[in-house]
């Protein structure tokens, strides 16, 4: 019988090695650690990022609202529906579309599709 080469345990193996031998899934905890760190070390910045854009944009409604509130019209939805429905043609009716060959009137597809001839 011969023997191998190379043996397969190696001589210098260090406790580093061997833990991670024996525990593989402790190399992925510094990775998670760092990406739930960042998530939360980056929160403080994206929050006042948010804060920012909100600042803004209530500086321009307040601005908006000084200058709309002077000349305000009161609003009712009857009155604008009357002014539209007078300014449209007296002469105007609504008109269907021709629908394509084989289909029916409310456009539900028929059960089979329909025969094509040969020419």
């Amino acid at each position: 019988m011969s023997r191998p080469t190379f043996s397969s345990n190696p001589l210098n193996t260090s406790p580093v090695q061997r833990i991670l031998r024996k525990y593989p899934l402790i190399f992925g905890v510094p990775f998670v650690l760092v990406i739930v760190g960042a998530s939360f070390g980056m929160q403080s910045f994206t929050q006042t990022r948010y804060d920012l854009q909100d600042q803004k944009v209530s500086q321009v409604n307040k601005e908006e609202e000084l200058g709309l509130s002077k000349n305000r019209k009161k609003f009712d939805i009857r009155e604008e529906y009357f002014r539209l429905s007078a300014q449209q043609d007296k002469d105007w009716e609504p008109k269907r579309i021709e629908r394509p060959a084989g289909l029916p009137e409310w456009g539900v597809p028929p059960p089979e599709p329909p025969v094509k001839s040969k020419s």
